[in-house]
């Protein structure tokens, strides 16, 4: 038994040297022995991808990084990360018998690699945005890694503007986590529209995705959505309309992956009526909040869908500046399983910032659906319309970054209890300080906040929300950069940041090695 107790210490101690929660050390007393509750540690890595910006000459491109500070940055090393570099082309798999092509081919290739050797963009500490730029159809899709002191909270946004053209408009898209399952509610076949899936693949290997799309009427027929090869490190996008030969208006989009993992957004384009990114809707869930809608909506249409075997029937409420109410003809919904249904709300807000909250009509039947909003400002030739997902609530923290001197709001939704949230204004990614403002959002209400800028402010600086105290808070910030008399604006939602893990602790027990 004598060479078991001696790989068991070295099991022992292996596991020490990887977690730093293994011990040796005899328990004293009997305080010792007492089980430790489970403990919230950072993360200390995490990965991010983007989309590429868009296929128009006139785009012009900012991509912003930041990682928010937090408690033991000082323990960091200058082996820390957080840099976004380009994804590789995705090349012709097509056999190739010229020579001379395959070795055009092959320094293509070469030229590639060694770009996507090369950061856009790389935070170097916690607390400061980095800033970087691009022009153009040619700007790659981009994938990352955060390491150490860099990782808990690591956020990224890409805005794009295109000033002119049928589909002109404010692109704007938080980079996205990589994961296997997206719903995408308020996708479109439409002759009018033009939608685009984007799907990155940030890992060493192949993925392979499955996409699924749900109208009105049920399941959409397509023979051509499922096992889509997404490259290793590569990008691929998908006009939705290729793969059906419906023509549909509302559509639901489902991705999920076979095998490897993807970031998974939607670019949708609206002949003269603007352009903007879809990002994944919240998991399905019995109650959805959708925070943020501008107060000058003057359109503002629901997109929901039931996923399981069984119908749901939601209530429809505004959490408006001062209470919560149900709009006139429109306070309830009926989604009929495995069925897209929509709701024209108008101009719901009516002059005030509000939030969207969808709660079951019987408590005992929480039939889990996901949703989105589709939000027009403006009317005719000068309008544009962008995109808010239900999401979920801030949590311990979120941050959003690419906030500029002027056109920026945060949205604060309070759907239970009242709440109380911290919001700190980075500094700039050009100098400048932070600074910190506590808000208490009341129950069933939305805060519209134009953030102050940081004093000295260069460049562009982050946002950052956290909990204090009080019930769950949902997010949203919305971007306006106007352009031609168009108020054209994009909005992304800031739900938790996933900075933290929650690690089981366990008692000493070394009384194996007795056996």
């Amino acid at each position: 038994m004598k060479s078991t107790h001696l790989s068991l210490i070295a099991g022992t101690v292996a596991l020490a040297a990887i977690t730093g929660f293994a011990s040796l050390n005899v328990p004293e007393g009997p305080a010792a022995e007492e089980t430790a509750t489970a403990s919230s540690l950072p993360v200390e890595r995490s990965s991010l991808v983007c989309p590429a910006p868009s296929t128009s000459d006139l785009a012009e491109t900012s991509y912003t990084s930041f990682t928010p500070p937090g408690k033991g940055d000082g323990g960091g090393t200058k082996d820390d990360t957080a840099e976004l570099k380009p994804a590789l082309p995705v090349l012709d798999d097509e056999a190739e018998t010229d020579p001379k092509k395959v070795k055009k081919a092959e320094e293509a290739a070469k030229k590639a690699r060694a770009k996507a050797d090369k950061p856009v963009l790389a935070v170097k500490e916690p607390g400061k945005p980095v800033l970087a730029e691009a022009n153009g159809s040619d700007a790659p899709a981009l994938v990352g890694t955060a390491t150490g002191t860099l990782a808990p909270g690591w956020a990224a946004q890409q805005t794009t503007t295109v000033t002119a053209g049928g589909a002109r408009g404010v692109l704007g898209v938080s980079c996205t986590a990589p994961d296997t399952d997206f719903w995408f509610p308020g996708a479109s076949t439409a002759r009018s529209r033009q939608d685009y899936l984007h799907l990155t693949n940030p890992d060493d290997s192949a993925a392979v995705a499955d996409i699924q799309l749900f109208g009105a009427k049920g399941a959409v027929t397509s023979e051509v959505g499922d096992g889509i090869t997404v490259p290793a490190r590569s990008s691929v996008a998908l006009l939705l309309s290729t793969l059906t030969d419906e023509s549909v208006n509302d559509l639901t989009a489902h991705v999920t992956t076979r095998s490897g993992r993807v970031g998974a957004v939607l670019l949708t384009a609206d002949d003269g009526s603007g352009t903007d990114w879809l990002t994944a809707a919240a998991d399905p869930s019995g109650t959805l909040v959708m925070p943020g809608i501008p107060a000058d909506a003057t359109s503002v249409q629901l997109v929901a869908f039931a996923p399981g075997e069984s119908d749901a029937d939601v209530k429809i409420q505004l959490m408006g500046k001062n209470t919560t109410f149900a709009p006139a003809g429109n306070d309830t919904l009926h989604i009929k399983s495995g069925m897209t249904a929509t709701v024209d709300l108008k101009d719901i807000t009516r002059g005030e910032p509000g939030s969207l909250r969808l709660t079951p009509v019987e408590k005992n039947r929480a039939t889990p659906i996901v949703a989105a909003l589709q939000v027009v400002r403006g009317t005719g030739a000068k309008q544009e319309y962008a995109y808010i997902p239900a999401t979920g609530p801030v949590g311990a923290r979120a941050s959003v970054t690419d906030n500029r001197a002027k056109g920026s709001t945060l949205s604060l939704a309070a759907p239970g209890a009242t709440a109380k949230v911290k919001v700190t204004t980075s500094a700039g990614s050009g100098g400048g300080e932070a600074a910190v403002e506590t808000y208490t959002v009341k129950a069933g209400t939305t805060m519209a906040v134009t953030p102050k800028p940081p004093a000295g402010f260069k460049g562009a600086y982050a946002l950052t929300v956290e909990t204090v105290s009080g019930g769950p808070v949902h997010a949203s910030r919305t971007l306006v950069l106007p352009e031609g008399g168009v108020q054209m604006f994009t909005v992304q939602t800031l739900p938790d940041d996933g900075g933290t893990v929650v690690v089981p602790s366990a008692r000493q027990d070394l009384s194996v090695l007795d056996d």
